[in-house]
């Protein structure tokens, strides 16, 4: 860095996935639901909020652009301490950002940096928030953890955002910096300089990325209760194999494993988790996961979602998913953005509900999703 950065360092512990993976997962494990507990979720059960990890897709490419204008420039400078296998942003003032508030020419502004196309928690970094300026000074260092091959494949987006008194976020301008082409050993690129701030750039579609596969079964075991009132109810056996060609989005060090619940219980009694497995992008799982309480009219309105996660630390890095369904975008009545099957995932669900006691199986791409918060 230049000599005219300060020599300090911040922490970033903003928003972190913190679930780690059970000893307890290496067995099977069963969730009892009553038959009725799939239809007692109320439609503010937490669905509409997305969770920390790939919920942050939304606000790379979401919030509110049109309102400001975009002007202004902002100053910081980028190195890569190879000691620390860390790349440094240092991100030092801005000036003549536009006002977010009108009558008093004013905005509190923030700076928020990623690493694309890594959109997650852990590709995000961000300032604190500089109050009542459009002038605001920052003097902070956003740091991340990053092999340098991987980090010459990647984008740095530094964005500067308004945040105001409800915590709604107003976006003020944007930079970004190819690492592919970037000089690291010209020593000009490791000093403060002024970028002017530009529009917000049109997002990459987010289903052309490469997210692996994943090869499992499925099979719906009804159990008739005969000469009983009760409604009948059977077990959904979910076997999850293995999964293909993984992305690494952390370098070399990639430790899986795979998470399930049905939705739309989001509660943490209905999740259960794979054993995590390292280094290799073709982990073996071989874990069955079973739950039980399905009335066969549940399986019209339940989905299973899979999703896959590097684990590193005390940190969760979201690497794909898939929900297993019938795709109606509608669960007992209420439209949810969860029910969202691709047809692939959608013919996979039908096999299993068409042909029970059967063991069907499928390798499915996984791909991006918005996911729930879990609730207690």
């Amino acid at each position: 860095m230049s000599k005219s950065v300060p020599a300090f360092l911040q922490d970033e512990s903003d928003d972190r996935e913190t679930d780690t993976a059970s000893e307890s997962s290496y067995q099977l494990s069963r969730h009892k639901k009553s038959p009725s507990s799939l239809t007692n979720l109320s439609s503010s059960s937490g669905m509409t909020s997305l969770s920390s990890v790939s919920g942050s897709v939304m606000s790379v490419y979401s919030g509110d652009f049109g309102n400001l204008e975009v002007k202004g420039n902002i100053q910081f400078a980028i190195d890569y301490v190879d000691s620390l296998k860390e790349l440094h942003v240092f991100v030092a003032q801005c000036k003549d950002l536009a006002a977010a508030d009108i009558k008093k020419q004013r905005s509190d502004p923030y700076v928020k940096t990623y690493l694309l196309p890594d959109k997650g928690k852990m590709g995000k970094k961000k300032t604190l928030v500089v109050k009542k300026t459009l002038n605001p000074v920052y003097n902070e260092i956003l740091r991340y953890k990053i092999e340098k091959q991987i980090l010459k494949t990647q984008k740095l987006n530094v964005s500067v955002w308004h945040r105001d008194t409800f915590k709604r976020n107003s976006f003020l301008g944007e930079v970004e910096l190819d690492l592919e082409t970037w000089d690291w050993d010209n020593k000009q690129n490791k000093q403060l300089k002024w970028y002017p701030l530009k529009r917000k750039t049109a997002p990459v579609p987010l289903e052309a990325e490469n997210r692996g596969e994943m090869k499992l079964a499925l099979q719906y075991v009804p159990e008739p209760t005969p000469g009983k009132k009760l409604p009948t109810t059977g077990e959904v056996h979910i076997w999850v194999k293995e999964c293909l060609d993984l992305p690494q989005l952390r370098g070399s060090h990639l430790n899986s494993f795979v998470k399930c619940i049905i939705l739309p219980d989001t509660s943490r009694k209905s999740r259960q988790k794979t054993r995590a497995v390292g280094k290799t992008t073709n982990p073996v799982f071989n874990h069955t996961m079973v739950y039980d309480g399905f009335r066969p009219e549940d399986l019209t309105e339940a989905c299973v979602e899979l999703t896959v996660w590097d684990h590193h630390k005390l940190t969760n890095q979201f690497l794909g998913g898939l929900r297993i369904g019938f795709g109606t975008g509608k669960s007992y009545g209420t439209e949810v953005d969860w029910m969202d099957s691709t047809s692939e995932e959608v013919a996979l669900w039908e096999k299993m509900v068409n042909s029970p006691n059967t063991w069907i199986e499928a390798t499915l791409p996984l791909r991006m999703l918005l996911i729930a918060k879990i609730s207690k």
